[in-house]
Protein backbone atom coordinates (compact mmCIF):
# COMPACT_ATOMS: atom_id res chain seq x y z
CA UNK A 1 0.00 0.00 0.00
CA UNK A 2 1.43 3.37 -0.58
CA UNK A 3 0.59 6.14 1.59
CA UNK A 4 -1.30 9.28 0.64
CA UNK A 5 -1.97 11.64 3.26
CA UNK A 6 -2.37 12.36 6.93
CA UNK A 7 -6.36 12.65 7.63
CA UNK A 8 -6.03 13.37 11.53
CA UNK A 9 -3.67 13.86 13.82
CA UNK A 10 -3.60 13.37 17.79
CA UNK A 11 -4.93 16.49 18.13
CA UNK A 12 -7.28 16.43 15.60
CA UNK A 13 -8.89 12.93 16.82
CA UNK A 14 -9.10 14.63 20.59
CA UNK A 15 -10.94 16.77 19.49
CA UNK A 16 -13.51 14.75 17.58
CA UNK A 17 -13.69 12.57 20.40
CA UNK A 18 -14.00 15.50 22.83
CA UNK A 19 -16.79 16.94 20.50
CA UNK A 20 -18.35 13.33 20.06
CA UNK A 21 -18.71 13.04 24.25
CA UNK A 22 -20.35 16.20 24.35
CA UNK A 23 -22.93 15.07 21.44
CA UNK A 24 -23.53 12.01 23.10
CA UNK A 25 -24.00 13.77 26.45
CA UNK A 26 -26.93 15.68 24.99
CA UNK A 27 -28.54 13.33 22.46
CA UNK A 28 -29.15 10.98 25.61
CA UNK A 29 -30.00 14.16 28.42
CA UNK A 30 -26.89 13.06 30.77
CA UNK A 31 -24.98 10.04 30.92
CA UNK A 32 -27.72 7.96 33.17
CA UNK A 33 -28.02 3.98 31.69
CA UNK A 34 -25.19 4.86 29.40
CA UNK A 35 -22.79 2.17 28.68
CA UNK A 36 -19.92 1.69 25.79
CA UNK A 37 -18.70 -0.94 23.69
CA UNK A 38 -15.91 -0.95 21.96
CA UNK A 39 -15.56 -2.92 18.87
CA UNK A 40 -11.92 -4.71 19.14
CA UNK A 41 -9.29 -3.57 18.44
CA UNK A 42 -9.56 0.07 17.92
CA UNK A 43 -12.93 0.80 18.99
CA UNK A 44 -12.00 -0.15 22.60
CA UNK A 45 -8.86 2.44 22.88
CA UNK A 46 -11.84 5.16 21.11
CA UNK A 47 -14.59 3.83 23.91
CA UNK A 48 -12.32 4.32 27.20
CA UNK A 49 -11.21 7.91 25.84
CA UNK A 50 -15.26 8.67 25.02
CA UNK A 51 -15.97 7.44 28.47
CA UNK A 52 -12.97 9.61 30.22
CA UNK A 53 -14.26 12.59 28.45
CA UNK A 54 -17.67 12.06 29.34
CA UNK A 55 -16.50 11.74 33.23
CA UNK A 56 -14.56 15.01 32.68
CA UNK A 57 -17.88 16.72 31.52
CA UNK A 58 -20.15 15.06 33.42
CA UNK A 59 -18.33 13.80 36.71
CA UNK A 60 -19.78 10.42 36.12
CA UNK A 61 -18.22 6.96 35.66
CA UNK A 62 -19.77 5.24 32.01
CA UNK A 63 -19.12 1.35 32.01
CA UNK A 64 -16.93 0.55 29.16
CA UNK A 65 -16.78 -2.76 27.70
CA UNK A 66 -15.31 -4.70 24.46
CA UNK A 67 -17.05 -6.22 22.07
CA UNK A 68 -15.65 -9.28 19.83
CA UNK A 69 -17.71 -9.36 16.83
CA UNK A 70 -15.49 -12.21 14.82
CA UNK A 71 -18.41 -15.02 15.14
CA UNK A 72 -21.42 -12.67 13.72
CA UNK A 73 -20.00 -11.63 10.77
CA UNK A 74 -21.11 -12.88 7.51
CA UNK A 75 -17.56 -12.75 6.01
CA UNK A 76 -15.96 -15.07 8.30
CA UNK A 77 -15.01 -17.94 5.87
CA UNK A 78 -13.28 -15.09 3.79
CA UNK A 79 -11.50 -13.74 6.71
CA UNK A 80 -9.53 -17.04 7.60
CA UNK A 81 -10.76 -20.51 8.19
CA UNK A 82 -9.96 -20.55 11.73
CA UNK A 83 -10.81 -17.33 12.72
CA UNK A 84 -8.70 -15.75 15.98
CA UNK A 85 -11.13 -14.95 18.94
CA UNK A 86 -10.80 -12.26 21.46
CA UNK A 87 -13.26 -13.14 23.06
CA UNK A 88 -15.28 -10.08 24.56
CA UNK A 89 -15.36 -8.32 28.44
CA UNK A 90 -18.50 -7.18 29.88
CA UNK A 91 -18.81 -6.67 33.33
CA UNK A 92 -22.12 -5.23 33.28
CA UNK A 93 -25.72 -6.05 32.60
CA UNK A 94 -26.90 -4.34 29.26
CA UNK A 95 -30.23 -4.86 29.96
CA UNK A 96 -32.00 -1.87 29.92
CA UNK A 97 -29.15 0.04 29.21
CA UNK A 98 -28.07 2.77 26.27
CA UNK A 99 -25.85 1.06 24.55
CA UNK A 100 -23.27 2.62 22.61
CA UNK A 101 -21.24 0.90 19.67
CA UNK A 102 -17.82 2.50 19.36
CA UNK A 103 -15.67 1.53 16.63
CA UNK A 104 -12.39 3.45 13.97
CA UNK A 105 -13.74 3.32 10.61
CA UNK A 106 -17.49 2.46 9.48
CA UNK A 107 -17.32 1.30 5.84
CA UNK A 108 -19.79 -1.30 4.26
CA UNK A 109 -21.80 -1.42 7.54
CA UNK A 110 -21.19 -5.49 8.15
CA UNK A 111 -18.98 -4.66 11.49
CA UNK A 112 -21.69 -2.44 12.89
CA UNK A 113 -24.29 -4.99 12.11
CA UNK A 114 -22.32 -7.71 13.29
CA UNK A 115 -21.96 -5.55 16.36
CA UNK A 116 -25.65 -5.58 16.67
CA UNK A 117 -25.92 -9.04 16.33
CA UNK A 118 -23.49 -9.43 18.87
CA UNK A 119 -25.09 -7.00 21.29
CA UNK A 120 -28.83 -8.86 20.63
CA UNK A 121 -27.23 -12.10 22.06
CA UNK A 122 -25.97 -10.41 24.92
CA UNK A 123 -29.43 -8.98 26.15
CA UNK A 124 -32.31 -6.25 25.32
CA UNK A 125 -30.68 -3.11 25.51
CA UNK A 126 -33.30 -0.09 25.57
CA UNK A 127 -31.34 1.47 22.84
CA UNK A 128 -28.08 0.97 20.75
CA UNK A 129 -26.22 4.03 19.20
CA UNK A 130 -23.50 4.18 17.22
CA UNK A 131 -20.04 6.27 17.04
CA UNK A 132 -17.45 5.89 14.47
CA UNK A 133 -14.20 7.83 14.72
CA UNK A 134 -13.96 7.91 10.24
CA UNK A 135 -17.27 7.32 8.06
CA UNK A 136 -16.12 6.70 4.79
CA UNK A 137 -19.03 5.91 2.84
CA UNK A 138 -19.90 3.00 0.46
CA UNK A 139 -22.17 0.98 2.59
CA UNK A 140 -23.62 -1.81 1.92
CA UNK A 141 -26.11 -2.23 4.81
CA UNK A 142 -28.64 0.59 5.04
CA UNK A 143 -26.59 1.46 8.67
CA UNK A 144 -25.97 4.64 9.50
CA UNK A 145 -23.65 6.10 12.44
CA UNK A 146 -25.17 8.32 15.62
CA UNK A 147 -21.99 9.96 15.45
CA UNK A 148 -19.17 10.67 13.74
CA UNK A 149 -15.63 12.56 13.94
CA UNK A 150 -14.78 13.07 10.75
CA UNK A 151 -16.66 12.29 7.04
CA UNK A 152 -13.90 11.41 4.96
CA UNK A 153 -15.42 10.80 1.02
CA UNK A 154 -12.69 7.76 -0.31
CA UNK A 155 -12.36 6.11 -3.43
CA UNK A 156 -13.15 2.11 -2.63
CA UNK A 157 -9.27 1.33 -3.93
CA UNK A 158 -8.21 3.73 -0.80
CA UNK A 159 -7.61 2.35 2.66
CA UNK A 160 -8.33 4.38 5.47
CA UNK A 161 -6.23 3.50 9.01
CA UNK A 162 -6.54 4.56 12.42
CA UNK A 163 -3.90 4.55 14.30
CA UNK A 164 -4.60 4.18 18.55
CA UNK A 165 -1.47 5.03 20.77
CA UNK A 166 -2.27 1.90 22.56
CA UNK A 167 -2.41 -0.87 19.81
CA UNK A 168 0.38 1.52 16.99
CA UNK A 169 2.17 3.25 19.29
CA UNK A 170 0.75 7.08 17.78
CA UNK A 171 -2.19 7.94 17.06
CA UNK A 172 -3.58 9.72 14.33
CA UNK A 173 -5.80 9.11 10.90
CA UNK A 174 -3.28 7.89 7.52
CA UNK A 175 -5.11 7.31 4.04
CA UNK A 176 -3.58 4.87 1.96
CA UNK A 177 -3.57 3.56 -1.86
CA UNK A 178 -4.33 -0.58 -2.56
Amino acid sequence: MEFKASLMNEEDVRRALKRMAHQIIEKNEGCEGLVLLGIKTRGVPLARQLSALIRDIEGAEVPVGELDITLYRDDLSEISEEPVLGGSRIDFPIEGKVVVLADDVIYTGRTARAALDAVSALGRAARIQLAVLVDRGHRELPIRPDYVGKNVPTAKTEVVSVLMEETDGRTGVDLYEK
